[in-house]
């Protein structure tokens, strides 16, 4: 599967523990990244500085849906099942 251009479910769903540039902390799940556009594209896409579990991150129907709206949701089931 192919990324939905303008989707960026897995830039807000999501924590990322990782450090991002402005973001030393990662970010909280349900937290718009700070390196989303208002495109919702990513704005370190293809950088160096684009942390690897953001590069790592692979479109998959089961994560991602069929629409922005369900990436959201099933991101959102996806990271309270796996939560510490």
């Amino acid at each position: 599967m192919k990324c939905r251009e303008g989707c960026g479910a897995c830039c807000i769903a999501p924590s990322i523990s990782s450090p991002l540039p402005g973001m030393p902390d990662g970010k909280p799940a349900g937290e718009r990244c700070l390196h989303l556009s208002v495109e919702q594209l990513c704005l370190l896409f293809g950088q160096p500085e684009r942390p690897a579990v953001c590069s790592d991150f692979k479109a998959d129907p089961e994560v991602c849906g069929t629409d922005q709206a369900d990436a959201i949701r099933l991101i959102g089931w996806w990271e309270q099942m796996t939560a510490a």
